[in-house]
């Protein structure tokens, strides 16, 4: 079992009774509708750039679902950036990338959590072709497998707009959700996001609109 070494990063957890986890509750109630009454069961979270926390958002999101007795597993799927390691303290290990390399089998790359009920599967080692990797037939494979073991999965991907590898993902999932930066993503981008993701024929479940000022401290869904 890992340890949390950035408590931080999982407000669920550290600060329960804050505003900022009551809106990492609502954010779950509202996605609670659709996700039972379609069936999804494996939800890939991206941004349009970095820095517009997505992962802050999918760590409590997985966690806010784990907090309702549900099975969760957490994977961290970018590639060329992975962070999920650093919350859990523990070093980059077996991960994903071995999986789908065939250097690892599936139990040995799920990681139980300090936090109940929630599994993580990490990147592993920076591959050579990370896009390839994730839109393996290895991949496809690797979810449905999954799907049988845990009630949601949660995918930390690359952007969406930066890299193709955040569309592979996407694009192997039930749905995704769209992390912005309230007040950064231009009207433009937003336009090209909108268009990527209609491409990959993703199935957008909704914008998370993050990072918003104390006035209006709330997460939004759309």
């Amino acid at each position: 079992m890992s340890t949390l070494s950035n408590r931080a990063d999982i407000l669920m957890e550290t600060s329960p009774a804050s505003l900022a986890s009551e809106s990492y509750r609502a954010l779950r109630f509202n996605m609670e509708s659709f996700v039972l009454a379609q069936g999804i069961r494996t939800v890939s979270v991206t941004s349009a750039g970095r820095g517009e926390g997505k992962t802050t958002t999918v760590l409590n999101l997985a966690t806010a679902y784990a907090q309702i007795e549900k099975k969760v597993l957490l994977i961290d799927a970018d590639l060329r950036n992975p962070s999920i390691h650093h919350t859990f303290g523990a070093a980059q290990s077996k991960g994903l990338s071995h999986y789908l390399m065939n250097q690892a089998t599936l139990n040995e790359i799920i990681v139980q959590t300090p936090v109940h009920n929630l599994s993580v599967i990490q990147a592993g080692a920076v591959p050579s072709n990370p896009a390839e990797l994730l839109a393996s037939s290895a991949m496809r494979q690797l979810l449905e497998e999954l799907k049988q073991r845990y009630d949601m999965i949660f995918i930390d991907s690359s952007c969406v707009l930066s890299l193709t590898d955040g569309k592979m993902v996407a694009a192997q999932c039930d749905g995704v959700l769209l992390v912005v930066e309230h007040g950064k993503l231009k009207r433009q981008v937003a336009k090209k996001v909108n268009e990527e993701l209609e491409l990959a024929k993703v199935k957008l479940l909704g914008v998370v609109y993050n990072k918003i000022s104390a006035k209006h401290a709330e997460l939004f869904l759309y």
